[in-house]
């Protein structure tokens, strides 16, 4: 009896160690899904490790982590106070966090301290200076969305305006923001705001800046790279202090990527203007709690409708966007990109449905179609000079581009004597000007002095206390080459 006993005791013993869970198994795998999600609300994905086949997951192995839906990033810390890359899929762009431990990180990193000097400008007035922007333009074209963009807008606030509009508000939208936030490089002469463009990748670094009214919580050290491929690369050398304990009172606090596109629409005040209005259609958002010193952040752009030349590319095209084709425009496009204006004024969404290559094909080839670089933005943009800033390349190419037909009719001869009045009545006005100047005791003068007005009109601004406003600075006379790290004390 106690034999059989015995023999009971030991089989159940066998059983309940071969139901028991292997030690570890069962924290590693909730620490590594639970951490992955937290901030994120994706429904029907799961973050998950990708697998190398061949290889075995060990303790001591970083671990690479995918979400295919999208969200925000994160790091997932393991049980061996490791990091995982974070892999984050986001229409427009593939985005991948490398943590402190991670080589990766520090391959990233551009050292413009030991680039090619002559390659490397700091901005003196960005350097010293609170909320100013400047523009700069590159060395080649840069692919942002599918756009190609030749020039881009520098911010004290450590991000990159990316929009052809500039205006008061650019943390709004259209920027690659490493951190924006409230940097004030003007509070210590160690901060700069430097820039390298070395034919292949523009290296924007915001070096040792401060927040304003928080010099004592230490300097940031951050920089962002745009490659000529499209990549996008934010690099964090020094972040004294979790990113989420940074007010956002005075200025935004965020981190990531955005584009827009503007509509045109009549202004309800101004019968014969137009209002401009910025949509935003995507953005990329980063956990800021995730952004810490020694870390990484690489965008990989994916294909988009822009990229198709032709009708049968775009029409067979296997990308998520719905891909359209517009004859009149040979473009094509998801109708959601910067040139939304250009597809609806005319009529590409109409134009799309139902339509095939086929029934393009048998149109009349001889018919003239618009220039694929005109803008309908292009009329009304010379008479908002004030808030629109062109390149004078991209300018002369536009005016290159046009067609004989929209040159308009030669000058006739009445036209001809008009601008000859008009010249000589300026150069009477010049020098009757030069002459009161000359002569202030004349009988002249004194007549415009007894006619002035008593008082002169003065114009009113409103203040924006509250929000993130930014004014642009001239780019050209305030640079100078060279880079010096400073040394942190």
């Amino acid at each position: 009896m106690r034999a059989e006993l015995w023999l009971l005791v030991l089989v159940l013993r066998e059983a309940a160690r071969g139901l028991s869970p292997q030690p570890g198994a069962g924290q590693d795998a909730g620490r590594g899904s639970g951490g992955a999600v937290q901030g994120t609300t994706v429904q029907g994905w799961n973050r998950r490790a990708r697998e190398i086949p061949g290889q075995v997951s060990e303790p001591d192995r970083t671990q690479l982590s995918q979400d295919l839906g999208g969200g925000t990033l994160a790091i997932d810390t393991l049980p061996d106070n490791g990091t995982r890359v974070v892999e984050d899929n986001h229409s427009y762009y593939v985005s991948r966090l490398y943590g402190p431990s991670e080589p990766r990180s520090r391959e990233l990193w551009v050292d413009v301290a030991k680039a090619n000097q002559s390659q490397v400008k700091v901005h003196r007035i960005l350097s010293n200076t609170h909320r100013q922007a400047s523009r700069v333009v590159l060395s080649f074209d840069f692919p942002f969305y599918g756009h190609r963009l030749r020039q881009i807008t520098i911010a004290t606030g450590g991000f990159i305006f990316m929009g052809d509009v500039v205006h008061r508000m650019l943390t709004a939208t259209q920027y690659v923001a490493p951190l924006m936030a409230n940097f004030n490089p003007g509070r210590s002469d160690n901060s700069t705001v430097a820039y390298f463009d070395n034919g292949t990748v523009f290296v924007v670094q915001w070096d040792h800046v401060y927040l304003q009214d928080r010099e004592d919580r230490g300097s940031f050290t951050f920089q962002a790279a745009l490659h000529q491929d499209g990549r996008i690369v934010f690099g964090y050398k020094e972040i004294p202090m979790p990113v989420l304990e940074i007010s956002s009172s005075q200025h935004p606090v965020k981190a990531g990527l955005s584009d827009a596109f503007m509509i045109l629409n009549p202004s309800p005040d101004i019968p014969e203007s137009r209002r401009r209005t910025i949509f935003e259609y995507h953005r990329v958002e980063l956990d800021p709690s995730k952004v810490t010193s020694a870390s990484a952040v690489e965008f990989t752009p994916l294909p988009t409708c822009l990229q198709h030349r032709s009708c049968d590319t775009c029409m067979s095209s296997d990308l998520i966007f719905n891909c359209s084709w517009c004859h009149v425009l040979q473009r094509c496009s998801s109708g959601f990109d910067r040139y939304r204006q250009e597809w609806l004024s005319y009529g590409c969404a109409q134009e799309a449905e139902g339509g095939t290559c086929e029934d393009f094909q048998d149109e009349d080839s001889s018919s003239s179609s618009p220039d694929s670089s005109f803008s309908p933005f292009d009329g009304d943009l010379t008479t908002t000079s004030s808030s629109v800033f062109v390149d004078s390349l991209t300018t002369e190419g536009l005016q290159n581009n046009l067609s004989p037909k929209t040159k308009g009719p030669p000058l006739h001869l009445g036209t001809i004597v008009g601008i000859v009045l008009a010249v000589l009545l300026l150069a009477a006005i010049i020098l009757a000007g030069i002459y009161i100047n000359g002569h202030p005791t004349s009988n002249t003068a004194l007549f415009f002095i007894e006619r002035r007005p008593r008082r002169w009109p003065a114009m009113k601004f409103r203040s924006h206390l509250n929000h993130s406003t930014y004014t642009e600075v001239e780019p050209s006379g305030h640079e100078k080459e060279g880079f010096v790290e400073a040394e942190q004390c």
